[in-house]
């Protein structure tokens, strides 16, 4: 039954979240009485429909109906298995939904009652969720594809200068009739959107109906209230939740380290020599892929170059060159040398004395 409790716009947000890894309820509703006749126009822009519009996971009924003279009322029972075409993308899917289609009207069905129609239809999907919720499966958007030439979403009490064909004897002529009232709850319980287009004499039109169920809390012993779908969105959300916060928190913090990484590359780095040969010290600054020749930039006994410090993000490499010998970590550096720690020893021989230049990062 529809509810007269609104779903608050967190709740819509969870359905909607839930429903969004799933697939759709596709429902293409077909008039079969003679006035449609469905033209070569409107089986293309249905072919349209099945081919290029329907997803992978989409679940399709195929819907045909006419008049209460010849009823034929669309069969949608969430306990029916069957009664929905899987569609998984695969041309075998396409074809099999084609074949059901039922593209030929017939002059024997007359007097559409198009308010039975969408009474059946709306309720039997709002059923098909409600049994999702109740059994906690994700619940799916809806969507019904109407092909009719007959007015759709009219008020309650439809007269003849609305819609003639519904039949006299048609319990939704009555405005007060149960069966009136009925489908004008489930319209105004479902958030249904419609786009229609006309094609000669009749309209192919489109009726969304975004994820939703039926809300019922109900006063429990205790001062305590029971509902449906609260815990239902717990029960659905709480991983996916769990697992999108970790995401987000871990981009964050990866962000906040790249940032911080990014900024440090930004910045020159202050070296602080002191050479034991000299009692003052000296002071460089070495930016990003920078080079500070040992012997030139960096002043030290003698005057050929020793080596380079060169600097690659946040490494400091030492170069030695051709000319003169240099030491690290007691032992002679003959080729690219990563330098490690804040405080570097380098020793270099100088008139038969061993040297030392002591380089302080910060």
């Amino acid at each position: 039954m529809p509810s007269r409790q609104p779903l608050t716009d967190w709740q819509k947000t969870g359905l909607k979240l839930t429903s969004s890894q799933q697939g759709r309820d596709v429902v293409l509703a077909i008039d079969l009485t003679g006035s449609v006749r469905l033209n070569d126009e409107g089986r293309l822009r249905l072919k349209q429909i099945i081919q290029d519009s329907l997803r992978p996971g989409d679940a399709v009924y195929v819907a045909p109906f006419a008049s209460t003279v010849n009823p034929l009322q669309p069969q949608i029972d969430c306990l029916a298995a069957d009664a929905a075409i899987p569609f998984s993308g695969k041309p075998a899917d396409i074809e099999r939904i084609l074949q059901k289609l039922p593209l030929e009207s017939s002059d024997a069905l007359q007097n559409t009652d198009i308010q039975i129609a969408e009474a059946t239809i709306y309720k039997g999907l709002a059923q098909l969720n409600q049994c999702r919720l109740t059994a906690n499966k994700p619940v799916r958007t809806q969507s019904v594809v109407w092909i009719t030439d007959a007015p759709l979403l009219t008020k309650p009490g439809i007269a003849s200068a609305v819609w003639v064909e519904t039949p006299a004897s048609s319990p939704y002529r009555q405005q007060n009739s149960a069966q009136s009232q009925e489908r004008q709850a489930w319209i105004d319980a479902l958030p249904l959107k419609l786009r229609s287009q006309n094609i000669g004499n009749y309209n192919l039109s489109v009726v969304d109906i975004a994820p939703t169920v039926q809300e019922f809390c109900t006063p429990a012993p205790g001062g305590q209230e029971t509902c449906l779908i609260d815990s239902y969105l717990f029960q659905q959300l709480w991983l996916p939740v769990l697992l999108s916060s970790v995401g987000i928190l871990t981009a964050l913090a990866g962000g906040i380290w790249w940032f911080r990484y990014w900024r440090s590359l930004q910045q020159a780095w202050k070296l602080t020599i002191a050479d034991e040969s000299d009692s003052e010290h000296q002071i460089c600054y070495l930016r990003n892929r920078q080079r500070l020749g040992i012997g030139s930039d960096i002043e030290c006994q003698g005057h050929d170059i020793r080596g380079y410090l060169r600097r690659e993000g946040n490494r400091l490499f030492l170069e030695p060159s051709d000319e003169l010998p240099i030491h690290y970590q007691n032992r002679e550096v003959t080729q690219r040398q990563i330098l490690t720690g804040r405080c570097i020893r380098l020793h270099y021989p100088h008139k038969s004395r061993d040297l030392e230049l002591i380089i302080t990062i910060s």
